[in-house]
């Protein structure tokens, strides 16, 4: 048997080597198998470094900072909306995640979703289109004892049948609101296209006509307009691209939209937050909307898109790409920007009166930072905008819950309606007052 000295990194290690009628047989001193253990928990320690970092556990839960001006209204929905000014608390192992609430958002929707009854409506278009919606009556009274309808349009490619929807419409339903949701046209399975067109960024001719039917149908009804992501774009670009569109209207509320579709495409294209990867993923799902009902579009004399315009569609792999092949065409732009800043909300939304709540996530990885800009600044500056900010949420997600699993009701739904409420009562007596002065 022969022992040798190693010298590695400036120690010494005993090396033994056992002689054998075959040869050496090679065995290491206690040293090495001890070093071989720090390796092991060295491991470790890098694997639960990630995972606080990937699933953001050392981030402090936080009030939503709030941006507004000092007025009667502001102070007085403040005063009565406590959720704004309290600390969000989403589930303790994994909801300060902005990525695992939005892929639970979008995979999952809600847990433990309910079933609103409802009714769908076909509206024709102008155009030949046929837009519908679905709607759904209140559940018991408002506790102001009128009339509301919450006139709602969801995300993109999204409608009535998505969880996030139902669990929302069932929610407001139980607080005595009248809910209409639009079914994005084209967006819905089993309802042929019976026009050239589908539902692009911007375009608010479906939800316009939604309105002009509740309106109608229910002269005594007031309105709230709630719109989710994209569907916040087209209900703010809706109230402002006409005064009177604001008729009836209580109250605005956009959830987690980007306010302008030209900057918000620029940041897509980066890796920063994996936005370019959402970006892929959006894409795909607009290329099997749109591919669904390829005959339909194929087929109409008059339609803008031919085999040229699918071809392109099947290389592309984000929203850009396909807006530009397929989306811009619907309506005639002649290019992308064109479509981007005419379809983009940012240069209507300072035209809304109406009390109008602007409701985004700092850790929302659709959006980037900088295009919450617009909204800051118009909370500066318009005295009906409050402009709400949480530090997590993801894009349409705020689970709230204890540790692992979320409720069925989120943070969002209950400030929305919340809100709404308040509204709702500070217009009831500010009627009052008025019919007390005259």
């Amino acid at each position: 048997m022969k022992y040798f000295l190693l010298a590695a990194s400036g120690s010494t290690h005993t090396y033994k080597m056992t002689t054998t009628e075959g040869g050496y047989v090679h065995t290491f001193g206690p040293e090495l198998p001890a070093m071989f253990d720090g390796v092991k928990l060295a491991a470790v320690a890098t694997i639960l470094y990630i995972i606080v970092r990937c699933l953001n556990l050392k981030s402090p839960t936080a009030p939503p900072e709030i941006i507004y001006q000092d007025t009667l209204l502001s102070r007085y929905l403040l005063k009565t909306c406590p959720m704004l000014t309290k600390e969000y608390i989403p589930p303790l192992l994994w909801g300060k995640s902005g990525h695992i609430q939005t892929v639970l958002y979008g995979k999952m929707g809600r847990v433990k979703t309910p079933t609103p009854c409802g009714v769908r409506m076909f509206l024709p278009m102008q155009d030949g289109a046929t837009a519908t919606f679905d709607l759904f009556e209140a559940i018991g009274a408002h506790t102001t004892g009128d009339d509301i309808t919450m006139v709602i349009c969801p995300g993109i490619g999204n409608h009535s049948e998505k969880n996030y929807i139902r669990t929302f419409v069932d929610y407001s339903q139980r607080q005595g609101y009248r809910c209409a949701v639009l079914n994005h046209l084209g967006a819905l399975p089993n309802v042929e296209l019976t026009s050239p067109r589908m539902f692009t960024y911007g375009c608010t001719w479906e939800f316009g006509a939604m309105v002009d039917y509740i309106k109608r149908t229910f002269p005594q009804t007031l309105l709230v307009v709630v719109g989710f992501s994209l569907g916040g774009n087209i209900v703010c670009k809706f109230l402002g691209e006409n005064q009177s569109n604001q008729d009836r209207v209580l109250c605005c509320v956009s959830v987690c939209q980007g306010y302008s579709a030209l900057r918000a495409q620029e940041t897509f294209l980066q890796w920063d937050q994996c936005r370019r990867l959402y970006n892929f993923m959006l894409a795909e799902n607009m290329k099997k909307i749109i591919l669904s009902h390829r005959d339909s579009l194929l087929a109409m004399q008059c339609s803008n898109i031919g085999d040229g315009e699918l071809n392109r569609l099947y290389a592309a792999t984000s929203l850009m790409q396909i807006d530009d092949s397929i989306m811009r065409k619907f309506h005639g732009y002649d290019s992308l920007r064109e479509y981007y800043e005419k379809e983009s909300c940012v240069h209507y939304i300072h035209k809304i009166t109406v009390p109008l709540l602007l409701l985004n996530s700092l850790d929302d990885p659709l959006v980037h930072p900088s295009l919450l800009a617009v909204a800051r600044t118009l909370a500066e500056k318009m005295p009906n905008v409050v402009f709400a900010l949480t530090q997590h949420g993801g894009h349409m997600g705020f689970f709230e819950g204890a540790v692992l699993f979320p409720q069925p009701l989120t943070w969002m739904d209950k400030v929305i309606v919340e809100y709404t409420n308040a509204v709702c009562r500070w217009e009831k007596k500010q009627s009052v007052c008025q019919s007390s002065s005259e």
